[in-house]
C-alpha cells in the first residue's frame, strides 16, 4: 500500500566546511549539526521528526494495530527464569501495565514466600528513560546496590538499598559504570568510574555509610584502548579487575576478604593475546588465544599464574572456537562454534568428553546463570527462530535434560506454524556466506515474498538465530526473515571476524550483497520486495550496501547508524573513538584513511536513485552521536535523483539502545514494521 504522503522534506542548510588531514581535504557542509543543543540543531531535528511524523500520520491505524498485536502477546503478568545464588532464588515479575519488573527474591525454595527486594517502576517514575544496568546482592545477603540510567547516555548512579530496613543509603556514586562487587565481608562496594570519553578505565572502593568524597580508588587504566570491569571469581574467593581492548586483555585479583588491596597481575598484557579466567579450589581455568586464534582452555596452579604454567586442557582447533565455559567441582563445561553452529561440551574430570543435544538445526544457545560450582545441574539457555527463550537443566550425573523454564507468549503459540532454514550464499571471492531464515510454514515457496535481510558484521559478535515476540507480527504478514552471517561477525571462527575487519572491512559489505542476490536469484524475494535492516556498525553497513547498489533494495532501516566513520574515527573527544582503533584501523595511518575514506557511507554519497529509507536514532546516544545519522539525512536527500522517501526521526529522550520499558520499546518496532509494510504495493 504505497503512500500518498508527498510532502516537502526538510531541507537543512548548507554551511561550507573543510575537513583537512595530512594532504586530504574533504567539503562537510552539514558539520555544523555537531553543534550539540544549539537552537538550529533542535529546530532542524524537530522539523525532521514533524515530516518523519506525517509520514506515519497515514498509517497509524496499521501502526496502532501491530502495536497491540505485538504487546497482546506479552502476559499480562509474567516472570523471568529464577536463578540461585547465596540461599536464595531470583526472579522478576513483571503486572499488568507496568513497563518495569519487579524484583524477589525467595529464601531456599521457590515455594517460600518471597520478599520484594526492588520495584524499578517506582524508580522509574518521573524519568522518560530508565534503566537498570546492573545490581548486586551483598553475600551477608543484606545490601543491594544498583546501577540506573535516566538519560540514556550509559552514565550510571550507584545507589544502596538496605534490604533489612527497606531504606536506601544516603550516599550516591555518580558517573559509573555498571560493574558492581561486593567484598566478602559486605562492608565495601567496588565499582568503576568513566573517563571523560566514557571509558570505564578507574576501580574504586567505597565503604558503606561513609562519605563518596573518601573512597579509594583501587586501579586506573591508562591506556585509552583498553576498557575495565569488574568481576567475582566463581569461588568468591578473588574479585577480579579485568582490561580489555578489541585484541588484548590482561587481569589482576585481590581476596574479596582483602582490607589492604594490593592487585596481583595475573599475566601481563602481550600483543594480540586475550584471555579471561576463573578459579576453583587449587587452581585457574583459562581460556586464551595464545596458541591460535580460535582459543584454547589453559589450567594452572592458583599461587603460579603466569603463562610459563599453563598447562592445556583443551587444544585448539583451526575449526572450533571456544566462546565460553563454565567450571564446576567436579567438570567443565564449554561453549563453543563449529561450521556456525554453538555447541555445548562437557568435559568431567573422569571419563570422555560429551555434546548435549539440542534437537534443532537452526538456533541459539549458550550459558545461563551457573553460580554454585558444588553443584551438578548445568543451566543452559536456548532458542531459535520458532522456539521462545527457554532455559534447559542438565544433570551432569545423569545426563538428563530437564525443561527449567520457557517464555510464555498469551494467547498461545504453535512453533510448528513455522518453519526454519538455514542455507548459503557465494561471496564474490567464492566465500560461503551463511543465512538463517523462518517463515510461515504454510508459505507458498514457488513465490516470491516479502524479504527482510538483517546483517550486522563487526565486533566479532555472531548474530544468532534466535525468537522475537515482535517478528511473529512479520512473520504473519508474509514476510520472510533471514539473517545474513556476513564476516565480521565470528560464527565461523575468528578467521571470520579478522576477515571483516581493518583492511578487510568491506567483505562484511559485499558478502551482504551476495547474500541478496542469493535470494533473489532462488525465488525468495525480488529486489522490489526486499528489505535491509542494521543498527548501529550495522547502520554502517546499510550506509555502505546503499551506495554500492542502491537499485537491490525496496526500503532499508538503519538504527542509530555509525556513518560518518571517517570524521569520527579522526576525533579523539569522541566516546569510543580511540577504543576502536582496533576494529576499524587508525586513520592517522595514510593506508587506514584512505581505506576508511573509500567505504565511509557519508563520505560515498553520490547522486544516484537510492533505495525508501527510515533512520532513526537517539539525541543522547553516547556511541553514535545523533550528528551522524542527521548529517547523512541530509545529504542523502541532497544527492537523492529519485523519488524514494526518506524519513528521519530523532528521539530527543532516549539513546543508543532506544526506548525502555516492557511495552513501550515495542512502538519503535511498530513503526518499523509499519514503515516496511507501507512500501508493498
Amino acid at each position: 500500500m504505497q503512500s500518498p504522503f508527498r510532502k516537502t522534506a526538510p531541507k537543512a542548510r548548507q554551511i561550507p566546511h573543510i575537513l583537512t588531514h595530512g594532504d586530504d581535504s574533504r567539503l562537510d557542509p552539514y558539520y555544523w549539526l555537531n553543534e550539540r543543543d544549539h537552537p538550529d540543531v533542535i529546530e532542524y531535528l524537530n522539523e525532521e521528526n514533524e515530516y518523519a511524523g506525517q509520514y506515519f500520520e497515514h498509517f497509524k491505524d496499521q501502526e496502532e494495530s501491530i502495536y497491540k498485536e505485538i504487546c497482546g502477546r506479552i502476559p499480562p503478568s509474567d516472570e523471568s527464569a529464577p536463578y540461585f545464588e547465596n540461599d536464595f532464588w531470583y526472579l522478576r515479575k513483571f503486572e499488568p501495565n507496568k513497563e518495569y519488573p519487579y524484583y524477589f527474591r525467595y529464601f531456599k525454595t521457590l515455594e517460600n514466600e518471597p520478599s520484594l527486594i526492588l520495584d524499578a517502576n517506582k524508580l522509574a517514575s518521573g524519568h522518560e528513560y530508565f534503566h537498570l544496568g546492573n545490581m548486586k546482592i551483598s553475600p551477608d545477603n543484606r545490601y543491594l546496590a544498583v546501577c540506573i540510567d535516566t538519560r540514556s547516555r550509559r552514565i550510571y548512579s550507584i545507589q544502596i538499598k538496605d534490604l533489612l530496613t527497606g531504606e536506601w543509603l544516603p550516599e550516591r556514586i555518580s558517573n559509573a559504570g555498571t560493574s558492581l562487587e561486593w567484598s566478602s565481608c559486605s562492608k565495601y562496594l567496588f565499582y568503576t568510574t568513566k573517563d571523560e570519553t566514557l571509558r570505564e578505565n578507574k576501580v574504586l572502593r567505597h565503604r558503606l555509610s561513609t562519605p563518596t568524597t573518601e573512597d579509594e580508588m583501587i586501579f586506573e587504566e591508562s591506556d585509552k584502548a583498553f576498557y575495565v570491569h569488574l568481576r567475582k571469581t566463581k569461588s568468591k574467593k578473588y574479585i577480579l579487575i579485568e582490561s580489555e581492548s578489541s585484541l588484548e586483555s590482561e587481569m589482576r585479583y585481590f581476596e574479596s576478604t582483602d582490607e589492604e588491596i594490593k592487585p596481583n597481575l595475573f599475566q601481563a598484557r602481550r600483543d594480540e593475546v586475550e584471555y579471561q579466567a576463573d578459579h576453583k579450589p587449587g587452581g585457574w581455568v583459562i581460556r586464551t588465544n595464545q596458541c591460535g586464534p580460535n582459543f584454547s582452555l589453559m589450567y594452572c596452579p592458583e599461587e603460579l599464574t603466569s603463562s610459563d604454567h599453563w598447562r592445556e586442557l583443551i587444544a585448539h582447533k583451526s575449526d572450533t572456537l571456544i566462546e565460553d565455559f563454565e567450571i564446576f567441582d567436579s567438570a567443565v563445561s564449554i561453549c563453543e562454534r563449529s561450521g556456525g553452529n554453538v555447541r555445548i561440551k562437557v568435559l568431567p574430570d573422569t571419563g570422555s568428553s560429551y555434546y548435549i543435544p539440542f534437537g534443532e538445526d537452526v538456533y541459539a544457545a549458550g550459558f545461563y546463570y551457573n553460580a554454585l560450582l558444588d553443584s551438578n545441574d548445568l543451566y543452559i539457555s536456548f532458542s531459535s527462530p520458532k522456539t521462545p527463550a527457554t532455559v534447559f537443566k542438565y544433570n551432569l550425573n545423569n545426563h538428563i535434560t530437564e525443561l527449567f523454564w520457557q517464555q510464555k507468549i498469551h494467547g498461545g503459540f504453535d512453533s510448528d506454524s513455522y518453519l526454519t532454514e538455514r542455507t548459503e550464499a557465494m561471496a564474490s571471492d567464492g566465500t560461503l556466506i551463511p543465512i538463517s531464515l523462518v517463515y510461515k510454514a504454510n508459505l507458498n515457496r514457488k513465490e516470491s515474498h516479502p524479504l527482510l535481510l538483517y546483517g550486522y558484521g563487526s565486533y566479532g559478535i555472531s548474530v544468532d538465530p534466535t525468537f522475537s515476540l515482535s517478528r511473529i507480527s512479520l512473520l504473519d504478514r508474509g514476510f520472510i526473515f533471514a539473517i545474513a552471517h556476513i564476516r565480521g561477525g565470528q560464527e565461523l571462527g575468528r578467521n571470520w571476524y579478522e576477515t571483516g575487519k581493518f583492511l578487510h572491512k568491506k567483505n562484511t559489505f559485499t558478502d551482504f550483497i551476495s547474500c541478496a542476490e542469493f535470494l533473489i536469484k532462488e525465488g525468495y524475494t525480488t529486489n522490489k520486495k526486499l528489505f535491509a535492516y542494521g543498527g548501529s556498525a550495522g547502520g554502517m553497513l546499510m550506509g555502505a550496501i546503499m551506495n554500492l547498489r542502491p537499485e537491490l533494495w525496496k526500503g532499508v532501516i538503519a538504527v542509530v547508524p555509525f556513518v560518518d566513520v571517517l570524521t569520527t574515527m579522526l576525533d579523539e573527544s569522541i566516546p569510543l573513538t580511540t577504543g576502536e582503533y582496533e576494529e576499524w584501523g587508525n586513520p592517522n595511518d595514510p593506508a587506514y584513511y584512505d581505506y576508511m575514506k573509500s567505504y565511509s557511507p557519508y563520505d560515498n554519497i553520490e547522486a544516484k536513485e537510492y533505495p525508501n529509507i527510515y533512520i532513526r536514532t537517539g539525541y543522547h546516544d553516547s556511541q553514535v552521536q545523533y550528528w551522524e545519522p542527521a548529517k547523512w539525512t541530509a545529504k542523502l536527500r541532497q544527492n537523492q535523483m529519485g523519488d524514494q522517501i526518506i524519513l528521519f526521526q530523532c528521539d530527543m529522550d532516549t539513546g543508543h539502545g532506544g526506548s525502555s520499558g516492557r511495552f513501550k520499546q515495542y512502538r519503535e518496532i511498530a513503526k518499523d514494521y509499519t514503515f516496511l509494510l507501507s512500501l508493498l504495493d
